[in-house]
């Protein structure tokens, strides 16, 4: 499970753009919390520590805990506006958290077992589809990753989410279809040399003919 996250915030007074503006020349974030059946609430973040936070690559899927006024509130993280060019961030949506809550998050995909994979050990590819899937599970038990062993994966396989063993408690936010995730192709090297095997054959075939 990802680990919670502790973010400090302070209440909003004024909303708009020129406050927004004002805030993040002061090196804050302007934020919301929603959801939960409770009115929203506008407040401010600081830069420097959502960055930090951002940074550690497990932001988005995480419990995160805001710290406002003497309160605790319990979110998740739904959308990071970022500037276009400076790539800072410029607003964040977080979603309240009940006790039972069951959410959607995104979760990282981590192989293993590659070392016992024919079609990686004779010069195949990974070619990763997903990098992230799509699941639903409680709020209080976000997986920090999605393990798929490749063990005995071999060249024009591919792997779908129903190959998948799933966290305990989790399930695929994606019902309609069973998408791929990755497949094992063959490198260029191994393509060429096919091809030009198939055109020896070719000539070979055209050469008997005559």
């Amino acid at each position: 499970m990802s680990d919670a996250l502790s973010l400090p915030a302070e209440a909003r007074e004024r909303a708009g753009k020129g406050a927004s503006r004002a805030l993040r020349r002061e090196g804050r974030v302007p934020a919301v919390i929603y959801g939960g059946r409770e009115e929203p609430r506008a407040i401010h973040v600081e830069e420097k520590e959502l960055v930090r936070q951002l940074n550690t690559g497990h932001f988005m899927n995480s419990v995160v805990e805001i710290a406002l006024g003497g309160e605790t509130i319990r979110t998740i993280p739904k959308d990071v506006a970022l500037h276009p060019v400076k790539d800072r961030p410029l607003h964040v949506d977080f979603f309240r958290l009940s006790g039972d809550a069951q959410i959607e998050v995104a979760v990282p995909v981590v192989f293993v077992n590659e070392d016992a994979s024919p079609g990686l050990k004779k010069g195949g590819v990974l070619n990763i589809v997903r990098h992230e899937v799509q699941l639903i599970c409680s709020a209080d038990n976000i997986p920090a990753e999605v393990t798929i062993d490749v063990t005995g994966r071999d060249v024009g396989d591919s792997i779908h989410i129903s190959d998948v063993t799933l966290p305990e408690g989790t399930s695929s936010a994606i019902t309609d279809r069973d998408f791929t995730i990755a497949t094992l192709v063959a490198p260029s090297a191994l393509k060429s040399s096919d091809a030009e095997s198939g055109a020896d054959e070719a000539a070979a075939v055209e050469g008997e003919q005559g």
